[in-house]
This record gives structure tokens, C-alpha cells and sequence, in this order.
């Protein structure tokens, strides 16, 4: 009976130990100690070399103490495998004697170098502490600070606990990064209390030290834990079956300058016990996760549960784990009604969104189309198939521009672009998709007659093919107000550089008279060289540009006219520019090639005088500057109102032969003025006798009274100009 008994005890022992040794779980390879002291040492960590993946991660057992031989021999306090550190035992940077403190002290001490090992330290179990009296900062190889805090002193104040390390005596800050090496330097605040230490160190063991001593860590002994993140290389990978069905997550861990570490772990389950590292180092608990209790219904529904190993990202936010579970089926099931009538919803919703999206699409573009062809009729589209009626060769010439493309080309008509207003519209600045700068007019809200101004302006410049007359590119007329494009003029109006005193460069006299060539030149080929004779009406210094090398561009055809053959005049209602337009056509309504004359007289006395047309600071008479020239003329001292740019650079004959040829183009009698044929020719002669270089010899001071040969004139010429038709 003994004996069965005996026999009995002994079975259940044996079964009892082969139940406890499945069930208790080992860190250790097979053959090695997994303790040293009462740390223990899991692996990829071994106590010896045949023990640890590799000679980083070997472990000496010295008096049961373990040290981490590949890394200063330094002392290990804990191993965890789940936030994947190390934690050991370093020497605590010393910077100054609390005995015998040093004034205004400033050092900085190499603490740690990991750059060849696969240890980081960890951002998210360290934390930055400075204890005593100064400012403390933490650096990386490149002398760049990372971190740092300041603590304030006082008189006979102590070092603060932990748990109040707010700046008195004491501060902290957090680890920015995961880092390969680091430096901490310290500057003293000088005073009987500048001292102290910084120093990095983990943060449990802090926290644990700061609760069981109310004393400062700097004060205790002369090693501070800190833990290290190890990493694994793809080389490791190969030596490592993870427990359960080897699971991996693939880490990539970015450091303080940006390079990136490429790791590996293996997956740690809430459901599992040991070393996840040892293909027989876990075993399973009897608890049920959430993803058990998924995987229990799908294998109840007759699926079989798969794990998903997704790649996880380990950056300075820490760790990200993720473990996502798929139910699949050998055979296809069949789909819920629920799900059939989803799916058809989802199909009937986005059928109907494309359906309304295409019917939206094209009602637009019949709506933008009915617009665009009842602008188009509106800015005066009959009127240009009118005049191309009359014209035949005229609307070939001209190019229809589209909306769109003015619209990219003034960056949607921006308040920067604007070159100028006038009376018919604002000019803007753009550039056309080929890249060439143009000038788009943009006309105001149009009536009737500003619509006959504005396909006037379209029909005379398309016919015009001169070099100093803006040429027409095209317009735009399915907009809500018509669209004129020419070519940009960049040096601005010769009003402006007449007259502009921030002109930093000086018209001389040969540029005047060149202009003043170029100008008659092209009223002279719109009067007599086109097909169709063209009045200008509206000749003054702002409607003629000059380009970049200061060459005439005569521009603004809005109020021009074409005159048949045999007409002689035009009957219309007075339009222009008060100070250069004709006294006959004001009286008469009746403008003539004549008028247009009178107009360029004015612009050539503006050229030799540099006088605004009209004087806001003269009186009386004097006022029109066509007024204050032909009176000065007959008075005999028209030398007085000459620029003196002019008087220094020409003869006395120049000067005389210019100021007459403006007189005649004054004269009030219209059939007494010069063609603008003869007055392009008269100037032309003197512009080329002009000798810049024999100025200075012929050159008369300056006199009053008889100074200049004056011809006789008849007795209309004597009387003032005026705009009064009571004279």
C-alpha cells in the first residue's frame, strides 16, 4: 500500500513539473543563465558571447552584478523587452563643488558617445534635470541645443525635491529626440551659490528617487540610470524566430538630424507571457483579447482568422503598434440583403450625382454660350460685321481674342496691371500665353455712343500699318464691356516725360524734333496715305507713347473718324481736349484735316516750351498756352517761354524756323495752316541740318523784344484765340 502510494506521489511530481515548465517562461537561449543578481537578462541579451545575438548586446556577471561589456562597462539596472531599452548605471557629470563654488562658471562635458553601437538614447524615458544655480542646456554633436532650462537662487536656498523641480534651485525639460551622443554645458550664475550639475536620467527611476527621498538626485551619489533604445539589424532578423507565428514590426526610427535608423522587433500580445524573442520563450495566457473574441466569431461563422503584420512606425512620438485581423472564407458567402441593397443605393447615388454633374456641365456651356453671343452683339459685334461689309479687308486683320485668355493675361484685370485711364476706358498691363506684353483696353459700361467709339477705334487702327501708330492686335468682344488689344508701349506718354519733374532722363533737343517728325509723319500718312482718309480728333501729348528708345507712338483712336474722298470736313458734335482743340471747329461743329493741324501746333509748342497746355498758375488769355505762344510771338519775346534745354542746344535760325512753323499751324484761319503732309516734310529738314556740335557757336543770348525775324501775318492771326462764339 506504501508502495502504490509512493508510485503515486511520483507520477503526479513528474506531471506536475512537466505542467509548471510549459507554463513557466524562460528569457534565456537554451544553455544560459537568464539572471544575474536579481536583474534579468532576456535575450537578444546574453551572459556570455555564445548567449547574445551579437557582441553588442553581450553581458558580464561580475558579483551578480551584470555590466554591458560593448558599452564602457557599464552597470545594467533592467532590461525591457516590451518598450525595447536598456537601462544602465552612468557617471554623473560634475561641474562645479557646492563646498567651494566657482563665480560665473561656464563648462561643457561630453557625456555619452553611441555613434557605433545600436543604442539610442531614449526620448521617451529620459528626462533633462538641472539642479543648483544656473542655466543648463543639452547638445548634440553639432553644438546645436536641443534642450535646456534656467533655475533661480536665492540666499541660503536648498536644492528642491523632485516633485517641485519648477525652477527654484531645480528645473527639468524633456529629451527632444532619440540621439547617438550628447553634451551638456552648464554656466554658473555667480553669487555664493553657483553651482550645481545637469545631467539626463530615466525617468521612472527619477520619479521613484523623488518620491522616496524628498533630497535632489544631484546630491545622492555619483551615477545617474539612463535607458537606451537597442536597435536590431537586418542581419539579426535572420538569427530571431518571434513567439507566436513569428510577427514582426518593421521600426524606422528618425534621429535629431534627420537620418533615419532602420529596426525590427517582434510583436508583443497582451494574450502572451515571456520572451517574445525565443521561438519557445512565451506561452499564452488565459485571458481573451478583443482580437480573439473577433477571431472566435469568425472561425464560429466557419472562416478562418488571419493576422496582418503592418509596417509601424517608430519616430520622436514614440511607438505606434497595430494588430488588425481578416476573417476569409474557403467559399464565397452569400451577401446579406442588407448588403446587396447598400450596394445598389451607393451605384443609384453616384449615378445620379454623374448625371447631374454632366447636366450641370452642359447647361453651363450652353448658358456661357447664349452670354458670350449676347455680349458679343451688345459690345457692337453687328457693327464690326457692318463695317466689314463696307470694308471686306478689314476683319481679316483682326484677331478675336476670348475671354479667357485676357482674363489669364491681366491676372483677372488686377488693380497692378493698370497702365492709364482715359475718357473711353482703363488700359491695362498683360501677357498673352506666346509671352508678348500687351495693352488691353478694357472700355467703360457701354451706350450706344460709346459703342460707335469703340468699333471705330477696332476698323481704323486694323487698316493702319505704321511704324509710329500703335498697332492693333485683336479685341474681345463677348465680355460685359468690350476689349481692345494693342501693343505695349513701355516708356510711358510724352506728356508725362515733358512734364513728369521725376523724369531722371532729359528730352534734348533732337529727340524733340525726332518725336515731333515721327508724330506729324503719322497724321500724315492717316490723312492723305490710307485708303480711307482718318481724322485723328483727339491729338494731345498723353495720346502719343514713347517706346524704349524714346520712338513716337501715336494711340486712342476712339474719336477718329473716316472721311470719304471727296469730303472735305465733318459735321459732329465738338469733341476733344481743352487747350489743343480748334477754335474753327469749336465755333463751326465742323472738323477738318485742318483741325487735326491745330492740335499737333499745340503739341509742337509743347515740345519747344515744356508748357502744360493749359496753366493753372497764368491768367487771362495767357492761360491756353496756344494763346500765351502766338501773343508772346507777336509781343517779340518768345525767347522768355522757350525751354531752356532749347535755347542751349539751338541756333537762333532753328529756333526760328520752329517757332514759326507752330505759329502757321496755329493760325486761326484753318485754310491758312499747313497740310501735315508739309509741316512732316518742314520738320524733317530741320531735324536733319540740326547739328548738335555747332550749337554752341551759333548760340544767341538770351533777349526780349525783337529777338527772333517775325513774318507778317494777316489780320486773323492777330486776333486772341478764344473759345467765345459770340467773336
Amino acid at each position: 500500500m506504501k508502495l502504490f502510494q509512493a508510485y503515486y506521489l511520483l507520477i503526479f511530481m513528474s506531471l506536475t513539473v512537466v505542467v509548471t515548465s510549459k507554463e513557466v517562461p524562460h528569457y534565456a537561449k537554451q544553455g544560459c543563465n537568464d539572471m544575474c543578481g536579481n536583474v534579468t537578462i532576456p535575450y537578444p541579451f546574453g551572459i556570455g558571447i555564445n548567449c547574445a545575438i551579437n557582441e553588442w548586446y553581450v553581458v558580464d556577471c561580475n558579483s551578480s552584478t551584470p555590466y554591458l561589456s560593448a558599452v564602457k562597462n557599464y552597470e545594467i539596472i533592467r532590461v525591457s523587452l516590451i518598450n525595447q531599452t536598456i537601462t544602465i548605471n552612468t557617471p554623473k557629470p560634475t561641474f562645479s563643488d557646492c563646498q567651494n563654488p566657482v563665480m560665473n562658471i561656464s563648462q561643457k562635458i561630453n557625456i555619452i558617445d553611441l555613434s557605433r553601437s545600436p543604442f539610442l538614447l531614449s526620448r521617451r524615458h529620459n528626462i533633462f534635470v538641472s539642479e543648483g544655480c544656473g542655466n543648463a542646456v543639452m547638445m548634440d554633436h553639432e553644438n546645436t541645443v536641443l534642450t535646456g532650462c534656467s533655475t533661480t537662487c536665492f540666499n541660503n536656498t536648498t536644492f528642491d525635491d523632485g516633485n517641485n523641480c519648477i525652477g527654484v534651485s531645480c528645473c527639468r525639460a524633456t529629451v527632444p529626440s532619440y540621439l547617438k551622443s550628447y553634451t551638456i554645458g552648464i554656466t554658473g550664475l555667480g553669487g555664493n551659490t553657483a553651482c550645481g550639475t545637469a545631467f539626463v536620467m530615466d525617468t521612472s527611476s527619477y520619479i521613484n528617487r523623488s518620491i522616496s527621498n524628498s533630497r535632489s538626485v544631484a546630491s545622492e551619489d555619483n551615477f545617474v540610470p539612463i535607458s537606451l533604445l537597442w536597435t536590431l539589424s537586418v542581419h539579426d532578423n535572420d538569427q530571431v524566430t518571434c513567439c507566436p507565428s513569428n510577427n514582426k514590426d518593421k521600426l524606422i526610427v528618425r534621429l535629431d538630424n534627420h537620418t533615419i535608423v532602420d529596426s525590427w522587433r517582434c510583436m508583443h500580445y497582451s494574450s502572451y507571457e515571456g520572451n517574445v524573442y525565443l521561438e519557445d520563450g512565451c506561452y499564452a495566457v488565459p485571458e481573451t483579447t478583443d482580437t480573439e473574441n473577433e477571431c472566435s466569431k469568425c472561425r464560429e461563422s466557419g472562416g478562418s482568422c488571419n493576422y496582418d503584420s503592418n509596417e509601424t512606425i517608430y519616430d520622436i512620438d514614440g511607438f505606434v503598434y497595430e494588430q488588425n485581423s481578416t476573417c476569409s472564407y474557403d467559399k464565397p458567402r452569400k451577401s446579406p440583403l442588407g448588403v446587396i441593397l447598400g450596394v445598389s443605393l451607393s451605384i443609384g447615388v453616384l449615378f445620379l450625382v454623374a448625371i447631374s454633374y454632366a447636366l450641370y456641365k452642359l447647361i453651363r456651356k450652353i448658358k456661357d454660350k447664349r452670354q458670350r453671343k449676347k455680349f458679343f452683339k451688345r459690345n457692337g459685334g453687328i457693327l464690326l460685321k457692318q463695317q466689314a461689309q463696307a470694308h471686306p479687308s478689314l476683319i481679316d486683320k483682326t484677331i478675336l481674342f476670348t475671354s479667357h485668355e485676357l482674363e489669364k493675361a491681366t491676372d483677372n484685370f488686377n488693380e497692378n496691371r493698370i497702365l492709364g485711364r482715359g475718357g473711353q476706358g482703363t488700359v491695362y498691363k498683360g501677357m498673352l500665353a506666346d509671352g508678348r506684353i500687351v495693352a488691353v483696353k478694357k472700355s467703360k459700361i457701354v451706350d450706344e455712343s460709346q459703342l460707335q467709339q469703340f468699333i471705330n477705334e477696332v476698323v481704323i487702327l486694323s487698316q493702319v500699318n505704321h511704324r509710329n501708330v500703335v498697332r492693333l492686335l485683336g479685341c474681345c468682344l463677348e465680355t460685359e464691356v468690350p476689349l481692345l488689344v494693342s501693343e505695349f508701349i513701355s516708356n510711358g506718354t510724352l506728356y508725362d516725360a515733358l512734364h513728369n519733374d521725376t523724369n531722371e532722363f532729359p528730352i534734348s533737343l533732337s529727340m524733340r524734333l525726332q518725336i515731333a517728325t515721327e508724330v506729324a509723319g503719322a497724321f500724315a500718312y492717316l490723312h492723305s496715305a490710307t485708303s480711307i482718309p482718318i481724322y485723328h480728333r483727339d491729338i494731345k501729348t498723353t495720346n502719343i507713347l514713347l517706346d524704349y528708345k524714346f520712338r513716337a507712338k501715336v494711340s486712342d483712336f476712339g474719336t477718329s473718324r473716316l472721311v470719304s474722298i471727296d469730303q472735305t470736313h465733318l459735321t459732329t458734335l465738338v469733341k476733344g481736349t481743352f487747350g489743343y482743340l480748334d477754335p474753327e471747329y469749336f465755333q463751326s461743329s465742323q472738323f477738318t484735316e485742318k483741325s487735326d493741324v491745330y492740335s499737333f501746333g499745340v503739341v509742337l509748342v509743347e515740345l519747344i516750351t515744356g508748357e502744360r497746355p493749359i496753366s493753372l498758375t497764368r491768367f487771362g488769355d495767357h492761360r491756353s498756352l496756344a494763346t500765351h505762344f502766338t501773343l508772346a510771338m507777336e509781343e517779340g519775346r518768345v525767347m522768355s517761354i522757350f525751354d531752356g534745354k532749347m535755347i542751349k542746344e539751338a541756333t537762333r535760325d532753328e529756333l526760328r524756323l520752329i517757332a514759326n512753323l507752330a505759329m502757321r499751324c496755329l493760325n486761326l484761319n484753318g485754310k491758312n495752316r499747313p497740310t501735315m503732309k508739309e509741316v512732316a516734310v518742314e520738320l524733317e529738314t530741320i531735324r536733319t541740318s540740326h547739328i548738335p556740335s555747332m550749337v554752341q557757336k551759333n548760340i544767341l543770348p538770351v533777349i526780349y523784344g525783337e529777338d527772333l525775324f517775325m513774318p507778317s501775318y494777316d489780320e486773323s492771326t492777330s486776333t486772341c484765340l478764344s473759345f467765345d462764339t459770340s467773336q
